[in-house]
């Protein structure tokens, strides 16, 4: 298995990057996703995130994504009490779907990969960036958010040159998405050419 580590800012680029590579024939770990699933009703990641932050289940079992996303971003030692309940559990999932990968490439999403410390044996990180102008304009037009909250979600992220210090290779998706997926198709087969 060849590892690919994906990572960039916040509507940056990565899922698209992410669904050519799928497309190509790698296997594609969300961690976003895996988020998700930790705090699914009934799961032992929501009754940790219910008994921190009182208030964020409602009546019927589900999470108030916004509500928690609200206390969360607004506060970092609320964030970081979130991200101990949830990275544990993500990285758990995670290893365990890359064991079952039958790929030769396996690329694992993670947007916080500098900030989480995500120690995974990646064999290339690749990281997706964006100027934060376009990424505010992306999550006000895609995800109905306000541009301060926009903003505040960016703020709590590395910045882009920490990801690049990290970074083996980066994609520039300030431009045409044509190019971006030019670009990113390239990488990839340059990649799958030498991996082993």
């Amino acid at each position: 298995m060849f590892l690919i580590g994906l990572t960039g800012g916040i509507a940056a680029g990565k899922s698209t990057v992410a669904s050519l590579w799928g497309s190509l024939g790698a296997t594609v770990i969300d961690a976003d996703v895996l988020a998700r699933e930790a705090l699914a009703p009934g799961t032992a990641g929501l009754e940790a995130v219910a008994a921190t932050f009182p208030g964020v289940v409602n009546d019927s079992g589900d999470l108030d994504r916004k509500m928690l996303a609200d206390i969360v971003f607004a506060d970092e030692t609320k964030r970081k009490q979130l991200e101990r309940i949830v990275h544990p559990i993500v990285q758990s999932e995670a290893k365990r779907l890359m064991t079952q990968a039958t790929s030769k490439i396996v690329v694992y999403v993670v947007p916080l990969l500098v900030e989480a410390n995500v120690d995974h044996p990646f064999d290339v990180v690749v990281t997706v960036e964006a100027p934060e102008k376009d990424q505010v304009a992306r999550m006000v037009r895609h995800r109905g958010m306000t541009e301060a909250e926009a903003i505040a979600r960016i703020k709590n992220q590395t910045s882009p040159a920490h990801r690049a210090n990290r970074a083996n290779y980066i994609l520039n998706s300030n431009q045409d998405i044509e190019l971006l997926m030019r670009d990113a198709r390239l990488l990839y087969e340059s990649i799958d050419s030498g991996a082993e």
